[in-house]
């Protein structure tokens, strides 16, 4: 399933043209490597996702093409969330 799309179905980003500008800019990893919105997403890939001061780590468990909202959160498991550090 293409990157964007599975963002988009587990809504772990809300809107597919989101999620395909965010990947394009290279806000994304899979499995440590930069990925564009057409990249390739299979069970048991590490995406990391840097949401401006938040990234967020998570593992891929299922592949799903539609799902209900209340399923979605079984498409992926969350590793690690990590805030932007801060300096005053």
């Amino acid at each position: 399933m293409r990157l964007d799309k599975f963002l988009k179905v587990s809504r772990i980003i809300k809107r597919r043209s989101v999620a395909k500008e965010i990947a394009d800019k290279g806000r994304i990893m899979i499995n440590d490597r930069p990925a564009k919105s057409s990249s390739n997403v299979t069970v048991g890939d590490q995406l990391e996702i840097g949401f401006g001061n938040k990234t967020m780590i998570v593992k891929v468990t299922q592949i799903i093409e539609t799902t209900k909202k209340s399923d979605a959160a079984e498409m992926y498991e969350v590793l690690e969330t990590r805030q932007a550090e801060t300096f005053d």
